[in-house]
């Protein structure tokens, strides 16, 4: 972990940045006091595999049938 001063860290943000995604951990300090943390991101999560939800839902064979009349004409009024 490294310390660095607000003014240093305004100065070297981009190099601060790259130590950062090399997996470095900054702490930016003000009056030898931490603020703030510049970490690493955290990696992008792995693609979803296909079809892990299967069978957790369903539709049914009607559900694009007309609604019954009565409460076609609630939706209508």
């Amino acid at each position: 972990m490294k310390n660095v001063g607000i003014f240093e860290a305004k100065t070297h943000f981009s190099a601060l940045i790259g130590e950062a995604e090399r997996g470095e951990t900054i702490v930016v300090t003000r009056n030898g006091k931490p603020v703030a943390r510049i970490v690493p991101a955290e990696a992008a999560s792995k693609k979803r595999a296909m079809g892990f939800d299967d069978g957790l839902g369903y539709i049914a064979d009607d559900f694009d049938a007309p609604l019954p009349p009565d409460l076609s004409k609630a939706f209508t009024e």
